[in-house]
């Protein structure tokens, strides 16, 4: 038989890597001659670059950059070894993960250190840049990375505007004559996962912004921001960002980097299946496994798992889902389009219990599975 391994990683507990071990671990116990191929996949959120690292021939990029709240730090993005592309992480320098708790307020924090990178990689020659922004603490419309880049908010008074989301509402000028020239000869990919507008209920302030540390208060401001920096792009430059779908993902960075980098947003899932040859590793394969840390009414949303399962039903090929929980119903697996869903989970215990344990529930789900198939095929 012929598998292959597709999944997320386990947030906190398994990379991708990690889970393909597990299941082939468990598999090779029922199928000691299966045909077993490892692609572990990412959405274009946090730890993409990890999993990217493993398909591009690249090596990685250190340098100093701004973290959200103007501090110097050291990260890191990958450049292939002929620097034709580059793929940044925003996380890696503007994300939630850099900071504390009680640190966290996206009126004042910034992408500054997202462009700083796409600027290093220009510097470098780079001509393709696949830009991840999963993960941010930021709802500054993309004007951080923007400003990094030689483009220039003006108040007013015209004076020049800290790149925060709090200055959202204040910029009256849009200023892009000092604009890195080399913008011009790169191509720029966006791995976006979610459809959000700029702006609104359902926009990067009302849904995001909470989980950012913005107050209720502090919401209806990043938003009416938000709303009125969509105004003065469209009349700088002719672009109704609120009609791009993603525009609000990564607190604006979706519209701003279609606004200032010209670039495209595409699935991020879609993007590094591109890098992994997926399709083609799918020919003459029996069953295909995948996994996240929770199936739930979401993983639709440009999840890794929906990608996957995009692409199985176009090539006819089965597909089964070991999770490390799921809340689903039977409709909603149905919908999904999974043969076989399961939480690996086998035994009552706390979060941190599951998580120690996720290799050998892993392993044991899918030694199950593997016996159940041979026994159907008995």
């Amino acid at each position: 038989m012929k598998f292959v391994l597709a999944p997320d990683k386990y947030k906190g507990s398994l990379t991708g890597h990690e889970f393909c071990d597990a299941v082939e671990s468990g598999l090779k116990k029922v199928f000691p001659d299966a045909e077993i191929l490892k692609r572990p996949l990412a959405d274009g959120g946090d730890g993409t670059i990890e999993v990217v690292a493993h398909y591009l021939n690249a090596h990685s990029v250190s340098l100093a950059v701004t973290d959200p709240l103007f501090r110097k730090i050291k990260t890191d993005y990958l450049l292939s070894d002929d620097k034709k592309t580059a793929f940044i992480e925003m996380s890696e320098a503007s994300g939630y993960k850099l900071l504390d708790k009680t640190e966290m307020n996206c009126m004042h924090t910034t992408s500054l250190g997202t462009g700083e990178m796409i600027l290093d990689a220009l510097e470098k020659g780079t001509k393709h840049i696949v830009l991840g922004i999963g993960g941010s603490a930021t709802n500054d419309g993309g004007m951080g990375m923007a400003t990094a880049l030689g483009y220039e908010f003006l108040d007013e008074n015209g004076t020049v505007l800290e790149p925060v989301g709090k200055n959202l509402g204040h910029v009256m000028e849009i200023r892009s004559e000092k604009a890195h020239e080399k913008l011009r000869d790169v191509s720029i990919q966006v791995a976006c996962d979610v459809n959000n507008p700029l702006y609104g209920k359902n926009g990067a302030a009302h849904v995001y912004g909470p989980q950012k540390g913005a107050s209720p208060e502090e919401v209806e401001l990043l938003d009416k921001g938000l709303e009125h920096f969509a105004t003065v792009i469209h009349s700088t430059f002719g672009i109704d960002v609120q009609e791009i779908p993603g525009a609000g993902a990564a607190g604006g960075m979706g519209a701003g980097a279609v606004v200032f980098l010209d670039a495209k947003l595409v699935s991020g899932v879609d993007l590094v299946m591109q890098l992994a040859n997926f399709d083609e590793a799918l020919d003459d394969t029996d069953w295909i496994i995948t996994g996240e840390g929770q199936l739930d009414g979401q993983t639709l949303s440009g999840k890794t798992i929906a990608g996957v399962i995009q692409v199985a039903q176009k090539k006819g090929v089965p597909i089964a889902a070991f999770c490390g929980s799921t809340a689903i119903s039977i409709e909603e697996m149905q919908q999904m389009g999974l043969d076989y869903a399961v939480s690996i989970l086998n035994q009552v215990g706390n979060l941190d219990d599951a998580k120690a344990k996720s290799f050998q529930n892993l392993e044991l789900a899918s030694y199950n599975f593997a016996h159940l198939l041979k026994k159907s095929k008995a």
